[in-house]
């Protein structure tokens, strides 16, 4: 039995990216931070890095709420403090009474610098508020080059860690039952949609399964998957109950309000 058959084959690569920073750590004897990890990849850590004494694991993305998280993997002896992390915080300073920024144009305007999306954490909104985490190592530059996000002229001001924006997201759960665990019977039954409107969805590109885009209709889901629709919100699926006397699924979802 190995750790690769409780996930996805595609999934497989990043185990090895755990397995190496977890050599790295018990043969050098010293932390290893990573770039921003989702929670399906904080997840994985966790499994890999397991209660194994001669390695473990923190993660913090700027907040306890945070969802897009650095982790610090590390010896027996080694205490992580929040400044292992290298978080660096900027609030978005733009003319909103004229303007309307969502978090498209800010998570687009980021990617078009160059960077790859492990290198920034959360983006938050409070009212005309808006924040943005980034890692530490790349501060400069984004103050530097981020100067527009969609039509709005932008400045960015770096604040301390306990000025972040706390978001805090909460799932209303509700059982269900459905025929297969494949993606467009989980959409359609956790948005109410029919099957032959969630295809479309899928296929068009606009559903993800743990924060990758997923655009087969026929993918397998499973417990613990966090399946989100552009324009629709994001539900999990929280638990399977097993199966009822007519050979459907009992899960439990929980859809984020």
């Amino acid at each position: 039995m190995t750790i690769y058959q409780h996930f996805r084959p595609e999934e497989h690569a990043f185990i090895d990216q755990v397995l190496e920073w977890k050599e790295i750590v018990t043969s050098t004897y010293s932390p290893k931070l990573s770039d921003f990890l989702d929670p399906r990849e904080q997840m994985i850590v966790k499994s890999v890095i397991g209660q194994n004494q001669d390695a473990m694991v923190q993660f913090f993305g700027g907040s306890p709420h945070s969802e897009r998280c650095r982790a610090v993997i590390y010896p027996d002896y080694y205490v992580p403090t929040e400044e292992d992390f290298q978080l660096s915080l900027f609030e978005v300073e733009y003319p909103h009474k004229f303007v309307t920024i969502e978090h498209p144009q800010v998570l687009g305007s980021l990617m078009s610098l160059g960077l790859k999306r492990a290198k920034y954490g959360d983006i938050l909104f409070e009212e005309e508020r808006l924040q943005i985490i980034v890692a530490k190592e790349i501060a400069d530059f984004i103050r530097m080059n981020l100067q527009s996000i969609g039509r709005a002229k932008v400045t960015l001001v770096e604040k301390e860690s306990k000025q972040i924006i706390q978001i805090i997201e909460e799932w209303k759960e509700e059982f269900c039952t459905v025929s297969s665990m494949r993606l467009d019977v989980m959409i359609a039954e956790a948005y109410n949609l029919s099957r032959s409107k969630a295809t479309p969805l899928i296929k068009g590109g606009v559903v993800k399964v743990n924060w990758r885009q997923v655009e087969e209709t026929s993918f397998e889901c499973r417990e613990g998957d966090i399946l989100s629709v552009r324009g629709h919100g994001r539900c999990k699926i929280t638990e399977i109950e097993g199966k009822t006397k007519r050979d459907k699924f009992r899960i439990k979802i929980g859809k984020a309000k």
